[in-house]
């Protein structure tokens, strides 16, 4: 079981739209048995995956009915047991299985809420330095979690929120891999340098932190299988970059030219800032993501991968032919990523 986390510290660069498609194509093309996991607090993978009636039925149920959509449970339901004040977490909450859905997939839900764990997570890694376990049983409540699913899944992946706060800390910690989509913007630029400086400061805490333990209580870390290896820091597999609509505004070219300025910088700043955590020496340019127009409202209505979209869900003329290219993108994509782990 390998686990990805697609993150970059800069919204609306098709993350989300991106983790889903793949996790489709990996799990109805490739025969993988997938699990995506919500720790975005937004939702916006769980509302894309399930759709809004079973989103209303899971959020907010009605309390006259004795459906079992009132007994769903989420990503916070995890951490709920830390939240409330123990180290451990509720191993017993099992993913919504992938028949419930057109992705192929199994999926842990997000949780508004979810974010209300950030307190708990901040509080752990202060304490972190003291070398006791407690610190660390809360911090890798993600890998306590799959513990439980090493033999079920092959890959996991994971949507998280532009963040460098707390919670995309503990999930990067108990990630294998990770992916950072990109904009032809400056903000996903600066994105790249802020991702580099804050893995670099909070690896090399936790680090000392390991050392501390096993110093002062030998043998603690073991007890409770805590990670004591940091893998994201060798798991930068690379990016993707979003293509930008070229516009010309009364003759002239000037925001073009400053697109292709920065899509030119960014071999050099990945390079640069990323280079230092890859898995494998190569290109990590993994290919550019087409404007997709209406395909993505088409695909949030009908619940479905765009990789999946059919008649019935309302493609009409060249809509076909763009499905068909998209899908041979995110096949060799998808595949040139599980080449790579």
């Amino acid at each position: 079981m390998k686990v990805l986390t697609f993150f970059n510290n800069k919204g609306g660069v098709g993350k989300t739209t991106l983790t889903a498609n793949i996790a489709a194509y990996a799990a109805l093309e490739l025969n993988k048995r997938v699990l995506v996991i919500d720790c975005d607090p937004q939702c916006n993978i769980t509302q894309h995956i399930l759709g809004d009636e079973k989103i209303i039925n899971m959020y907010w149920p009605d309390i006259n009915s004795n459906s079992s959509n009132n007994k769903t449970r989420t990503v916070l339901n995890v951490v709920q047991p830390i939240v409330d004040g123990d180290a451990h977490i509720d191993k017993l909450i099992r993913p919504l299985p992938a028949k419930n859905n057109r992705f192929g997939v199994d999926l842990l839900p997000g949780d508004l809420r979810f974010s209300l764990f950030e307190d708990n997570l901040s509080q752990a890694w202060n304490e972190l330095p003291s070398g006791k376990a407690g610190g660390f049983r809360v911090i890798g409540w993600l890998s306590s979690y799959l513990q439980n699913f090493a033999d079920k899944y092959d890959l996991v992946m994971i949507d998280v929120s532009p963040s460098l706060g707390p919670i995309n800390r503990s999930v990067m910690l108990c990630s294998d891999y990770f992916i950072t989509p990109l904009g032809a913007d400056a903000f996903s630029l600066l994105g790249i340098r802020n991702i580099s400086q804050w893995i670099v400061g909070w690896s090399d805490l936790y680090e000392t932190s390991v050392k501390h333990a096993d110093k002062f209580n030998p043998g603690a870390l073991h007890k409770f299988n805590i990670n004591t290896q940091i893998r994201v820091k060798k798991g930068y597999l690379g990016y993707t970059l979003q293509q930008y609509i070229a516009k010309s505004v009364g003759g002239s070219k000037r925001p073009t030219k400053a697109y292709e300025r920065i899509i030119s910088d960014v071999p050099t700043e990945v390079s640069t800032y990323l280079s230092r955590f890859e898995t494998k020496k190569g290109n990590l340019h993994l290919g550019d993501i087409p404007n997709l127009y209406s395909l993505i409202p088409i695909s949030q209505k009908a619940n479905s991968p765009i990789i999946a979209l059919k008649t019935k869900d309302g493609l009409v003329g060249s809509q076909f032919g763009q499905v068909l290219e998209y899908k041979k993108m995110i096949g060799e994509l998808t595949s040139s990523l599980i080449g790579k782990i």
